[in-house]
């Protein structure tokens, strides 16, 4: 199972279209486990993630993803951290 985070926060577009785009890869993925955090209830991921949004995260990964990304360059980072997570 891949548990993915999305930072996002309330009235971002961007984060809409990251949604948009997760729903795509999901489609296909169904190991894929996703969830939305809102930064603006936190403010240490304020302050990591506030000029970055939306950024996605794979739970044991190295490193997270910042916008812009498409389906197809996270169906990439999701191959890179498989072997690490699951």
């Amino acid at each position: 199972m891949s548990r993915l985070t999305l930072y996002s926060t309330e009235g971002c577009h961007l984060c809409e279209r990251a949604e948009d785009v997760l729903k795509k890869v999901e489609r296909n993925n169904p190991d894929l486990e996703w969830t939305v955090v809102d930064i603006a209830s936190d403010d240490d991921l304020s302050e990591r993630y506030g000029i970055r949004i939306p950024v996605i995260f794979l739970e044991g990964a190295e490193y997270d993803l910042g916008w812009p990304f498409t389906a197809d360059e996270v169906r990439h980072y999701l191959r890179q951290f498989q072997a690490v997570t699951g």
